[in-house]
């Protein structure tokens, strides 16, 4: 895997815990990290802060991998690397956290009081599983970039090393 895939795969990660905790735990405010085991708003908003914790604990390194690939970015298909590897790591969490957090072990739902909570925690697999394919086909598609392209102008950059 390219720095530049792996980097964008931590960002991804850390975008997707980021979209989980702002839209569902504090804007919609359907649920906190441990609101179906514990209905202490007190608990549910520290877990909340571990979770936020860990996302940007993970935004930080995946800011240093991308800083570490820099001399990779002019290369063609940098872009689709780093976008690829974006859209995997955010449909990988979802895939992970709803399966782990939804499914086994049962600590929240994404919509609990819906009539069809059940759907919702597929669709948030499906668009998991979506964005994972999206980022796969990206990277695919990568591979096929012309490979006498150049992302910027001005004198060659010195190989990583």
């Amino acid at each position: 895997m390219k720095r530049t895939t792996r980097a964008g795969v931590v960002l991804g990660l850390a975008l997707g815990g980021f979209f989980d905790g702002i839209v569902f735990h504090q804007v919609l405010r359907w649920h906190h990290m441990i609101s179906a085991i514990s209905g202490d708003i007190h608990l549910n908003m520290m877990a909340d802060g571990f979770f936020h914790a860990v996302a940007w604990v993970l935004a930080l390194v995946g800011v240093i991998l991308l800083w570490a690939a820099r001399h990779e970015l002019p290369a063609a298909g940098s872009g689709r690397a780093l976008g690829g590897g974006m859209l995997l790591g955010a449909g990988s969490f979802n895939l992970v956290e709803g399966l782990i957090d939804h499914h086994l072990l049962g600590v929240h739902r994404v919509n609990p009081a819906s009539d069809a909570a059940l759907a919702w925690d597929i669709g948030f697999l499906a668009l998991g599983l979506a964005l994972v394919l999206a980022g796969w086909a990206l990277l695919k598609d990568r591979d096929r970039a012309p490979t006498g392209s150049r992302a910027h102008s001005g004198p060659p950059r010195p190989p990583a090393r």
